[in-house]
């Protein structure tokens, strides 16, 4: 009765389940896996965040460049702001605090000693950065060599929360915190990657380091959790389709064995074994049953009997009519 499973149709129905559904398997345990290294990643970076807090700062250069170990470490370098190029960069939110308005970040320039410069920032505003009013607010930076300390970050991307990489903003306003982005503005190298000062000037609110890319639990580890119960789907889709059709074939086989034909086929076929009788084929009428061409026959004959009967009464007739004719004479 499973005879049908050995013909070619299914044998490339089994071959396809039998490499999809360890596929999706794989797969779906894949992106569980980099869910769950996303986790681990975030808690990591969440405790090592909270040591470099307390730990004591170090030398720029021996942090660079920037991963997601030393991201967060608190890195210290020694030069001069360059009060010449001082930027705002708008469209910021600071998280855990003004969460409902919008400000812009205080960036300045460090030239070190090495002839490279650092970006900065000083500290967080709430406002607008095209305002007056607000860029009032914002102190200048000291003269002269500094030493400043802060959390050391990655250079920003597109896909950073607040970024802006179209451009198009006025003069003396950034909207990402890149190597790529100052290049153009100052005539100086810069480094790859920028501070956010742990002790912010007044009113200036300290910046909090952001998680290293890849190590927070953003969208893209939502996503990977997302992907794994797909994958599972997927595979459990396959099963279905392939008990649906194997239950619809093996259903059809026992029908055949007990010779039992589905609805519509071979209908006329079966009609003209039963020795129904057809219209077209037997050349009778389908509503009385007789024969056409006894029909005819019947009427042939009539015409006949009434001709000869017409003839016989005539030729008596004229044949009484003489001998009258005879007698008198």
């Amino acid at each position: 009765m499973y005879r049908f499973l050995l013909t070619p149709r299914w044998w490339g129905i089994n071959v396809f389940a039998v490499l999809a559904i360890p596929l999706c398997l794989f797969m779906g345990s894949w992106q569980l896996s980099r869910f769950e290294d996303r986790v681990d990643t975030h808690q990591q970076q969440e405790d090592r965040s909270a040591r470099a807090k307390t730990a004591a700062a170090r030398p720029l250069a021996g942090l660079l460049p920037v991963d997601t170990v030393t991201s967060g470490r608190q890195a210290s370098a020694r030069g001069h702001y360059d009060t010449a190029h001082q930027l705002l960069v708008p469209g910021r939110t600071l998280k855990g605090r003004h969460g409902g308005q919008q400000g812009f970040y205080v960036l300045n320039l460090l030239r070190t000693d090495s002839g490279k410069a650092l970006p900065v920032v000083r500290g967080w505003l709430p406002g607008d950065a095209g305002a007056k009013a607000d860029t009032a607010r914002v102190p200048a930076p000291p003269k002269g060599e500094v030493t400043v300390t802060g959390a050391l970050q990655a250079s920003e991307n597109q896909g950073t929360d607040g970024a802006q990489a179209g451009g198009g903003l006025p003069q003396g306003q950034l909207g990402m915190i890149s190597a790529a982005s100052l290049v153009n503005i100052v005539p100086y190298e810069i480094y790859d990657a920028w501070i956010t000062l742990t002790d912010a000037q007044a009113p200036l609110h300290a910046v909090p380091p952001a998680a290293a890319e890849g190590s927070g639990l953003d969208l893209k580890a939502f996503q990977n959790l997302g992907y794994t119960g797909e994958w599972f789907v997927f595979a459990g889709f396959v099963v279905f389709m392939w008990f649906r059709l194997f239950r619809r074939d093996a259903e059809a086989a026992k029908d055949a064995a007990l010779g039992i034909v589905p609805e519509g086929d071979g209908g006329a076929a079966g009609a003209g074994e039963r020795g129904e009788p057809r219209a077209a084929a037997g050349g009778g009428d389908a509503a009385g049953g007789v024969p056409q061409g006894e029909d005819k026959a019947d009427e042939r004959g009539a015409d006949r009997g009434e001709t000869q009967g017409e003839g016989r009464g005539e030729a008596q007739g004229e044949g009484r009519g003489e001998a009258a004719r005879a007698g008198k004479a």
